[in-house]
């Protein structure tokens, strides 16, 4: 058996190397779409009467639905610069040691958002599932967990926040990209 800890920094690491083999250019598409994935959640949380009757009621309802926007929008962040017509773009021809370190640190970004966003819902969600067992009070382990549970992303980034990074994530994209 793993722990969430220790499985949440084997992910960082993961996403950083997978960061260093894609380049920035692509990892920087997928940190905005999981910004974007938080702004949605956040924004559908406070205006939706339906996901407000989500996270009002007890169940797994809202958790899979952050998940799955996470999920989906990281999907297609990975997916995006496999398009034959942003592939063949210039911005996205890795070719230097700086482009590949840049993705070294964006990738840890990104696993450090995804991985840890849903650490916390999963974490906000009780971990009501059989095959995750959480953290024991008064162990080392829950600890640290609670220790990390305030710097992980949804604990930080909510509003207004999370507007100004969506602003600072679109403004970058039409500066470098477009």
């Amino acid at each position: 058996m793993i722990g969430l800890d220790a499985l949440f920094i084997t992910f960082v690491i993961l996403f950083a190397v997978i960061g260093a083999l894609r380049g920035w250019a692509k990892e920087t598409v997928v940190t905005f779409s999981v910004i974007l994935a938080l702004f949605i959640i956040s924004v559908m949380e406070s205006y939706v009467p339906f996901v407000m009757g989500l996270e009002a009621e007890p169940g797994p309802g809202i958790f899979w639905l952050r998940v799955g926007l996470i999920g989906g929008l990281v999907f297609f962040g990975y997916q995006t610069p496999n398009f034959p017509k942003l592939a063949a773009s210039a911005k996205f021809v890795r070719d230097r040691f700086q482009d590949s370190l840049l993705g070294f640190f964006l990738g840890a970004l990104n696993g450090y958002l995804i991985w840890g966003s849903i650490w916390y819902y999963l974490n906000e969600y009780g971990y009501h599932f059989n095959v995750i067992v959480p953290p024991q009070a008064g162990t080392a382990t829950f600890d640290l967990t609670q220790q990390i549970m305030p710097l992980l992303a949804p604990a930080w980034i909510g509003a207004p926040a999370i507007y100004f990074a969506v602003a600072v994530a679109f403004a970058f994209l039409l500066v470098v990209f477009v």
